[in-house]
């Protein structure tokens, strides 16, 4: 343990004994709560498989390159990008499918979360198909080079509904920027991440740089026996180096091309969890489920709020746009909208002027 360290968990111990005297001859251990009051008013989570169907609600002509499906009596959509022989890389008409799938979900209000996976077992997605790449972007059936899956990953962060990677095989390239911007990734152990750009002439420097340099970490595992503390850039020491580590292993990562698998990404806070691939699906699931028992107007505002300071002013308009959403149910928005309608002046005096 380096001094810095030991210093961290010094003064973690002594606020944890200041809180808490009785405690403070206990082990620092990360074991869950089991038994907690939420567990015995909830229940447990239901283990039963998945019934999925086709979604008959999208408009449009018939999907080529997804499936889109519903998990039946349950608030789940799964959106499969299906081109296995292709390692499920995307073309525009992949984009374009996505685009209208994933506005397909946010307006669904029997959609509460949304899982983004690949077809089969070998790859998520390994980006764009550099064959219909050419100097304008990648070319569909129209021979116009775009770049859209750009607002595709934009239309990700703003769903206001949780989106989680399911990753199986590859998730590289534009594949991997694609998981980095859903909400949450589960791994299976067979998936490999990196970005592979600076090897065939591409970059993502938007989402695909700034969302990295965040997204992983530094971890310092500090303890003895089989208790353990697990700081992750949540003091000045910690955070400091959370920041540096994070900016440095990006650059690794873009610079050398390198690919990484589950353990490893999940060892720099990638990714969220990695289970067995047989398990893959129904853990996936089983966060949904969890996830579904949640007040969908919470979920909503902290997803905004939690993008809001990498999307600069555009995250901030999403989360005023949510706040505004929710006021406009209060009994003083109506007030003043009743107020104009029936040509008098409000009368705010009646709602109350909280600290």
């Amino acid at each position: 343990m380096d001094n810095a360290s030991e210093r961290a968990l010094q003064r973690i111990v002594v606020f944890r004994r200041h809180l808490s005297p009785a405690c403070a001859s206990t082990p620092i251990s990360l074991q869950p709560c089991a038994g907690s009051s939420y567990e015995r008013i909830h229940g447990d989570l239901p283990s039963d498989p998945v019934l999925w169907q086709p979604c008959t609600t999208l408009e449009g002509p018939p999907l080529q390159d997804l499936l889109y499906e519903m998990a039946e009596g349950e608030a789940i959509a799964k959106i499969t990008i299906n081109r296995p022989t292709r390692r499920n890389a995307f073309r525009p008409q992949t984009v374009s499918e996505l685009q209208r799938v994933f506005s397909h979900a946010r307006d669904d209000s029997n959609v509460g979360v949304v899982i983004l996976t690949g077809q089969g077992t070998e790859a998520f997605c390994s980006g764009g198909d550099q064959a219909v790449r050419d100097k304008h972007g990648y070319v569909g059936d129209d021979n116009i080079g775009r770049l859209n899956i750009l607002d595709v990953q934009v239309q990700i962060r703003r769903l206001p509904k949780p989106v989680i990677a399911m990753v199986a095989g590859y998730c590289v390239g534009g594949g991997h920027v694609l998981h980095m911007v859903c909400d949450l990734t589960i791994a299976a152990d067979n998936a490999v991440f990196g970005q592979t750009g600076p090897k065939v002439g591409s970059f993502d420097g938007g989402y695909g740089c700034s969302v990295m340099a965040r997204s992983v970490s530094y971890q310092c595992v500090v303890g003895h026996s089989s208790h353990f503390l697990l700081l992750r850039g949540t003091g000045s020491f910690e955070g400091y180096c959370n920041i540096q580590i994070g900016q440095k292993k990006a650059r690794e990562m873009w610079f050398l091309a390198r690919f990484y698998t589950a353990k490893e990404a999940l060892d720099m806070g990638l990714i969220n969890t990695v289970v067995p691939l047989a398990q893959l699906e129904g853990e996936t699931v089983r966060w949904c489920r969890q996830i579904l028992r949640n007040s969908p107007t919470a979920l909503r505002l902290l997803k905004s709020a939690l993008n809001a300071t990498d999307d600069g002013h555009a995250g901030l308009q999403e989360f005023a746009g949510n706040a505004t959403l929710l006021f406009y149910g209060s009994e003083e928005a109506a007030e003043g909208r009743n107020a104009y309608m029936e040509k008098r002046p409000p009368d705010f005096s009646k709602f109350p002027r909280l600290p």
